[in-house]
């Protein structure tokens, strides 16, 4: 951005601030447009006073005052700046209040440490800046209004976040955004989330409708002897042995049947992305005959035997 003659000693550095939002600082230089404002600043130790002159299309080969361009510096024609007591200086260039007119172009403003023109630098330090100057243009800046967005989900009350930032729990209107991209989050207990980008339209209102997934884990069913019907939550699974994925995480009621064996019923919980392991050995339902039936039969016989004492006994007294 800068350029010195290499065989003297650097004591002027200049910075280029641009003032205007019309202008921009590029790597090789200042680019504004004709008209706007630049704001030039840097330090200097050799001396009170730097002196600024302009070189360009259609200028003098030795440069002209960048205040009035009519005015050639190989005739003393100058803008002279003063350095304060911090050695620095600042300028401020009015590039629509030259007394003249520059073309569209790339110039070179000269920054040198005494009343040097440009086929005089022999004895001078300086510095240059590359300036670019172009048509002036005007923007108009049209309100933009605001849209909404209308948040709901499957189930509701899902948590949102809009660009990591929480707003509420569905289903809810935001309004008064800005026309953009937003990325929106959903969450819920015992469901995967759910991230979206939604686009907002000035007065426009964005639909968004989340269905959202459980989060699920697996369950694995032996049993001893094998071959009992699964039934999960009271639906037929199938037979063990069985493993049954993408079950919802939470709480389930496990029962397994089988013929001839006594029915088993578990409560487990199924944790999202485990697996959870269910080993039961059914017992045999007993062909004994049922203990009431027993008694029921005992009562007969006991009385039969009491009957046959009680003869025994009468006999014996007729023979005695």
């Amino acid at each position: 951005m800068f350029n010195q003659k290499p065989s003297l000693m650097i004591s002027v550095l200049v910075v280029a601030v641009l003032i205007l939002a019309g202008s921009t600082a590029a790597s090789s230089g200042i680019q504004t447009s004709m008209g706007d404002e630049v704001t030039i600043s840097g330090y200097a130790t050799s001396g009170p006073y730097v002196y600024l002159f302009l070189t360009g299309p259609n200028l003098p080969e030795n440069g002209v005052a960048l205040h009035d361009i009519t005015k050639r510096a190989d005739k003393g024609g100058f803008t002279k700046v003063s350095v304060d007591g911090d050695d620095r200086w600042t300028y401020t260039w009015h590039t629509g209040s030259i007394n003249g007119r520059l073309d569209d172009g790339t110039y070179t403003v000269w920054v040198v440490s005494s009343a040097n023109d440009r086929s005089n630098l022999a004895t001078a330090d300086f510095r240059t800046i590359a300036v670019t100057l172009g048509k002036p243009f005007v923007t108009v800046d049209t309100p933009v209004q605001p849209g909404t967005m209308d948040l709901q989900s499957v189930p509701e009350g899902a948590s949102v976040t809009i660009n990591g930032d929480y707003r509420g729990k569905t289903p809810f209107m935001i309004s008064g955004l800005s026309p953009s991209t937003y990325a929106v989050t959903f969450s819920r207990f015992g469901f995967l989330d759910l991230t979206t980008q939604v686009t907002v339209q000035g007065g426009k209102n964005a639909e968004v409708i989340a269905t959202l997934q459980p989060e699920t884990g697996t369950l694995v069913v032996n049993s001893t002897p094998p071959g009992a019907r699964v039934l999960l939550d009271g639906t037929d699974a199938g037979l063990s042995p069985l493993m049954l994925g993408n079950i919802s995480a939470g709480n389930h009621t496990v029962m397994l049947e089988k013929d001839g064996f006594i029915a088993v019923t578990r409560n487990i919980g199924i944790i999202a992305g485990q697996t959870y392991p269910v080993d039961i050995v059914l017992v045999p339902v007993s062909t004994a005959v049922p203990q009431t039936t027993r008694a029921a039969g005992l009562a007969p016989a006991m009385a039969g035997a009491l009957l046959v004492i009680l003869l025994g006994v009468a006999c014996f007294r007729r023979d005695t």
